[in-house]
């Protein structure tokens, strides 16, 4: 859904360089090395990276209007 604020296993905060992450691994950079760049060295925090589907723009759709 959304990146969450901090990692799951170690606690770091992970939440303020995902849009970076994003934009950048969409222009065709690598991601092994937009995740060095911004200085994501644990194998944790770049699961979360990594792994992360961003599907809030599909569950969205689904919300009734208040």
């Amino acid at each position: 859904m959304i990146i969450p604020i901090r990692c799951f296993t170690c606690g770091a905060l992970i939440a303020d360089k995902w849009e970076e992450f994003k934009k950048r691994v969409e222009k065709g950079e690598p991601p092994a090395k937009v995740l060095d760049d911004l200085r994501i060295k644990r194998y944790c925090c770049r699961r979360m990276f990594l792994s992360h589907v961003d599907l809030i723009y599909e569950v969205i759709k689904f919300t009734r209007p208040s």
